[in-house]
């Protein structure tokens, strides 16, 4: 299991700490500083079955300052992607990885199932 976080990030926290109090064994990143691959993306976008767009930190200071919120859908999935491969900081994270599941954000029943 991988997990993709910034752990100054206080939703990244509640995550490993539910991680941590379930026993849960997973490789731990930091997004800031190894920032997914566009491959790695464009695999785990896949898997998850959400589109792109819910990949980004719509919340973040990143976000924001290069004003995607407008931007976005006028990009392609590709464009998107590649954005997001070039900056951890636009990425919604944290992100989970296990097996054939992957997660954007922290919400306790989507990894109690993924625990399972």
């Amino acid at each position: 299991m991988l997990f993709v976080c910034y752990p100054k990030c206080s939703t990244c926290q509640k995550a490993k700490k539910y991680l941590d109090d379930h026993g849960a064994k997973y490789e731990l990143r930091d997004i800031k500083a190894d920032n997914p691959s566009a491959d790695e993306l464009k695999k785990w976008i896949k898997l998850s079955g959400l589109p792109v767009k819910r990949f980004f930190n719509t919340s973040g200071m990143q976000y924001r300052a290069l004003g995607l919120k407008d931007k976005i859908d006028k990009m392609s999935e590709d464009e998107q992607i590649s954005l997001l491969a070039s900056d951890g900081m636009l990425v919604k994270r944290p992100l989970l990885i296990a097996g054939e599941t992957v997660l954007a954000g922290f919400r306790e029943p989507e990894y109690e199932k993924a625990l399972g």
